[in-house]
């Protein structure tokens, strides 16, 4: 047995029917059917499997967590990565997997998580870590629900006009993920709610901004065109990877407005439960300095990824853990 299996197997022994000890977390409710301990341990590393895979800054950051609060993340992460590749899927092979397959898979996943909201064990391993997670931690139905809305944005849309147009898209695909880890990662008060909103706007910005010629050579745009239509710049000059003064200024202008949103959140920090704070904190800089190398690649998003190296995280780790412990 691995380590990460035995702290997984430990953690869902001993907090079985945890309750945070921050009174704003709602009760958490028991359902009569249990799973078989292997069964649910298989399907948390499932998940933790995905996260690593797929959000390896996220995943650095949650080894900060403690196990019963870790693996129920990596459950909310794995049900964000599955419904969103399932619409990248539907850009990349059309011919196989139709708008409308992917409209009904998203819609049978809709129908999972009644299923589990409503005390049901679905043959999944995902909504087995959440029919189990949802038994200890009280996440509204509409939360993920309202995330699946978001990602079928994605089906319908591929240009934003205005940037409250992108905000209600941020919001849904985004935010909603920092309301639910919310309730895993526990809260003194309800206005935590509102700054994990808006880390989950700034997420999300940063992902558009890293992910500008990607998305391009996809068809899709992202970045609001009221704002390429101010910096007079094109799509089309988008789409020719156009790198110039109008880009640049455009770039800074987005990456300005993310650090705002970072700057708000932060402040929200200190309204987690004391064992989450180091971790939200971990993640919120380090996705903030993807900024960082976007413009140390002099906004070069069409040709270079940027990213953050583990060298950096590693070495951030003592300030980041002072300044938490001193918030």
């Amino acid at each position: 047995m691995d380590f990460e299996q035995k702290t997984l197997e430990n953690g869902i022994t001993k907090t079985g029917a945890h309750k945070d000890s921050l009174h704003s977390t709602a009760p958490c409710r028991q359902f009569l059917p249990t799973l078989d301990p292997k069964q649910l341990s298989q399907a948390y590393q499932y998940c933790s499997k995905v996260s690593s895979k797929h959000a390896k800054t996220f995943y650095f950051a949650t080894h900060f967590l403690p196990a019963h609060k870790r693996f129920p993340v990596y459950a909310v992460y794995a049900l964000c990565r599955y419904v969103d590749d399932l619409v990248d899927r539907s850009d990349e092979t059309r011919q196989s997997l139709t708008k409308e397959k992917i409209f009904a898979l998203l819609n049978q996943w809709r129908a999972d998580l009644e299923s589990c909201y409503n005390g049901l064990i679905v043959d999944h391993p995902i909504m087995m870590a959440w029919y189990d997670m949802l038994q200890r931690y009280s996440i509204p139905k509409s939360l993920p629900m309202e995330l699946i809305d978001g990602v079928c944005m994605d089906l319908q849309t591929n240009r934003y006009q205005t940037f409250d147009d992108l905000y209600v898209y941020c919001y849904k695909v985004a935010s909603v993920v920092g309301l639910m880890t919310s309730e895993i990662f526990g809260y003194s008060s309800t206005d935590a709610l509102d700054y994990a909103a808006k880390l989950g706007i700034a997420m999300q910005l940063t992902n558009i901004l890293r992910d500008v010629g990607e998305d391009a050579r996809r068809g899709r745009i992202y970045l609001p065109l009221e704002d390429l239509e101010h910096f007079k710049y094109t799509e089309q000059d988008l789409f020719n990877n156009i790198l110039d003064e109008r880009f640049i200024a455009l770039m800074q202008f987005q990456i300005e407005r993310a650090r705002h949103y970072y700057a708000d959140a932060n402040m929200g920090i200190p309204l987690l439960s004391k064992d989450s704070r180091l971790a939200v904190r971990i993640s919120s800089v380090n996705y903030s300095r993807i900024l960082d190398s976007i413009e140390k690649n002099k906004y070069d998003v069409f040709s270079r990824r940027a990213y953050v190296s583990f060298s950096r995280k590693i070495l951030s780790l003592p300030y980041l853990w002072l300044s938490t412990v001193l918030s």
